[in-house]
């Protein structure tokens, strides 16, 4: 992912923790759904691919994906695809190093940085 014109480089959640207001909404958005918590949960015990963790939260495919996407677009989750044993490709997940601290003073300086008042979900 490229960083935006006049904003520093690196994943939604490492320019959160810069108060990155924009990134620091798009991390809150992902983290603010209970299926997106359960997987992030799962991927805490370590990487998985997307069949077998579809069938431990027993949700479907697509809808994994789509949540999956999101973790991903905030810099929550890495994806990387391989080809198994098989010589199917499988793509696996893990959760990224990432660590949030949200005080008050944070909160107001990110929400200084905001660029897209109007938008309701980034």
């Amino acid at each position: 992912m490229s960083p935006e014109p006049g904003r520093p480089g690196g994943s939604p959640a490492a320019r959160a923790a810069d108060s990155d207001g924009d990134a620091l909404l798009q991390v809150l958005v992902a983290l603010g759904h209970w299926q997106r918590l359960r997987i992030l949960g799962a991927l805490a015990g370590g990487r998985e691919y997307v069949s077998q963790l579809a069938r431990t939260l027993q949700i479907s495919r697509p809808l994994l994906h789509m949540h999956l996407q999101r973790l991903e677009a905030a810099g929550l989750v890495e994806g990387a695809a391989e080809i198994g044993p098989d010589g199917k490709a499988m793509k696996y997940f893990t959760v990224t190093d990432f660590a949030l601290r949200l005080t008050p003073d944070r909160i107001a300086a990110a929400a200084r940085t905001l660029t897209n008042l109007t938008q309701e979900n980034p």
